[in-house]
């Protein structure tokens, strides 16, 4: 008898580590940027948000360094679901929601406040809202930060300075467009392909945001850091929509809410470090100059609004100007 009672306590016990084991579900998050890289610590405070929310029964894996492909790779993962999660610039967003350039339009933000008003408010959650057309759940607007141009030819201080680099841009039509205006030959390549790029000459010069050109190693293929802050870039981060929807309704409210923390706690330390960051590249040899005549370059950029504006219309324009106030 006592025997029987033994079998059937474990038995009873695997019945309920299998089922333990049925209840956690196991999600992946990729995203491009190296592990060393504020983006990662995002992502993994966002997984351990989660996990926490929901008691254990959701788990996410992390994957950085585009171990799970290109950003447009990422997204396509996350429309088709072999992907969860994934985090990447808004400016990889644009061929399906091409209005939504808008946000990334030359000086666009006069500071990071107000850029936060509007992706946080009506006007952001109104792009998050059109990814559902695509498959997948807009959880929020982390920062990439102000865009900064770097080069290895010398300081750039107006508009004339970047003419005839070989000017590295993303697929955003905005950025391609204000190069081209500067009279800099704009060559969209991959982020993950840069560094190659620029060690070989491929070209000379690129624009990003502090914290990527300290944590992808452009300092080391770089001389000249300018800050011109001439456009803000978001990152925005997506779920697979049918995966959220089959969540209960407190796996949702956790996962949520932990997109929110994480990416409060994102800003604020990306603005935290920058400075720290600009000290840190000139330790390591980039001359930096902040002596940018801003306003020459709103002057030359106004034709790049012009543009966007006769391509896509300016409602979003508008609704972004009128949410800045």
């Amino acid at each position: 008898m006592k025997k029987l009672i033994k079998i059937i306590c474990a038995a009873s016990a695997l019945t309920f580590m299998a089922a333990s084991a049925q209840a956690e579900t196991r999600l992946k998050f990729g995203h491009s940027s190296p592990d060393t890289d504020l983006s990662h610590q995002m992502a993994l405070m966002f997984a351990q948000e989660v996990k926490e929310g929901t008691n254990g029964s959701i788990s996410i894996d992390v994957f950085p360094n585009g171990q799970l492909g290109s950003d447009s790779q990422l997204i396509d993962g996350v429309r088709s679901g072999i992907i969860d999660f994934e985090l990447s610039g808004l400016n990889n967003f644009t061929g399906m929601i091409p209005e939504a350039g808008a946000f990334s339009l030359p000086f666009m933000f006069p500071n990071r406040d107000t850029a936060y008003k509007v992706l946080d408010g009506h006007v952001g959650q109104g792009v998050l809202d059109s990814l559902q057309e695509f498959g997948m759940k807009g959880l929020g607007f982390a920062e990439n930060g102000y865009r900064n141009i770097s080069n290895n030819r010398g300081p750039i201080r107006v508009p004339a300075d970047l003419a005839g680099l070989q000017m590295r841009v993303n697929n955003s039509k905005a950025l391609n467009d204000l190069f081209q205006q500067f009279n800099a030959n704009p060559q969209q390549i991959p982020v993950s392909e840069l560094y190659t790029a620029l060690e070989t000459g491929v070209v000379d010069a690129q624009d990003h945001p502090i914290w990527v050109v300290e944590a992808f190693k452009y300092y080391e293929v770089q001389k000249y850091l300018s800050v011109s802050q001439h456009a803000y870039s978001a990152l925005t981060l997506v779920m697979n929509a049918k995966r959220f929807n089959d969540l209960t309704e407190k796996e949702q409210s956790a996962i949520t809410s932990a997109a929110a923390k994480a990416i409060a706690f994102q800003r604020s330390a990306s603005q935290a470090d920058e400075e720290a960051k600009i000290q840190f590249l000139e330790d390591k040899g980039m001359i930096v100059n902040r002596d940018v005549d801003g306003a020459a370059f709103q002057q030359a950029a106004k034709p790049v609004w012009e543009s966007f504006i006769e391509n896509n219309g300016d409602t979003l324009v508008n609704e972004i100007l009128a949410a800045s106030k």
